[in-house]
């Protein structure tokens, strides 16, 4: 049987890996040992960022509602209850843009969820 030379698809492997390594600090970009390791490490943490990235961001955006609820006399709950029960269907993404960068419509919204929950009370 014939041997395996495998030097070309070896070398290429390792480029791959110092390739994926570059502006690492130290041995981590040099050494293909120690770049292998940190770049199974980063691809990990990529991993389970792009996860994190999501909650972190949902957070973000409940922090800014509340923050303009409150501004407008209501709670982020007594918020997402009242345009809840007047059936306005929007996100928390569009929910905070609107906080953000137009504090009139969020008013808007703030007085619907304000009557919505009167209503529901009475």
């Amino acid at each position: 049987m014939a041997r395996v030379k495998r030097s070309v698809a070896a070398r290429k492997k390792r480029r791959k890996v110092l390739g994926e390594a570059k502006g690492y600090f130290g041995t981590k970009k040099s050494s293909y040992k120690r770049a292998k390791e940190q770049v199974n490490r980063s691809l990990r943490y990529a991993y389970r960022d792009r996860r994190a990235k999501k909650r972190n961001f949902r957070r973000l955006w409940i922090v800014r509602i509340n923050a303009a609820a409150r501004q407008n006399g209501l709670t982020y709950g007594e918020l997402i209850n009242g345009l809840n029960l007047a059936g306005v269907e929007l996100n928390r993404k569009m929910l905070a843009e609107l906080a953000t960068h137009e504090p009139d419509a969020f008013s808007a919204l703030c007085e619907r969820a304000r009557e919505a929950r009167t209503a529901a009370a009475a």
